[in-house]
């Protein structure tokens, strides 16, 4: 499966925080995750395990009772259920992968 940048669809999810989808099937979603600076990723947690890779920018992330800042070519793990979310300190964008694919992201 190939999937073009051009041909993917920039959602705005408002505050500052867009998303892109990128390839996905039953198994596996990769997520582009654009942040302008002070833009909030509020505290959450899903069934699904999750990376993200910080392609730009500074985030100060929390997962669980741990909070780091972190920069480009910075690897975040979050187990299933586990609470996690972000503060944008210079703006930028994540990738994300998870599985299995996030459902309710499709559904939008």
């Amino acid at each position: 499966m190939f999937i073009f940048h051009k041909d993917t669809q920039l959602e705005d999810l408002g505050n500052g925080v867009s998303r892109r989808i990128l390839a996905h099937d039953g198994k596996m979603m990769a997520v582009e995750v654009m942040f302008e600076q002070g833009a909030i990723g509020p505290m959450h947690n899903h069934p699904h395990e999750q990376l993200t890779y910080v392609l730009s920018g500074e985030f100060e992330f929390t997962i669980g009772d741990e909070k780091h800042i972190v920069t480009a070519g910075d690897t975040l793990y979050k187990e299933p259920h586990i609470m996690h979310g972000c503060v944008c300190l210079k703006a930028g964008t994540l990738l994300d992968t998870f599985t299995p694919v996030r459902e309710d992201f499709l559904k939008r």
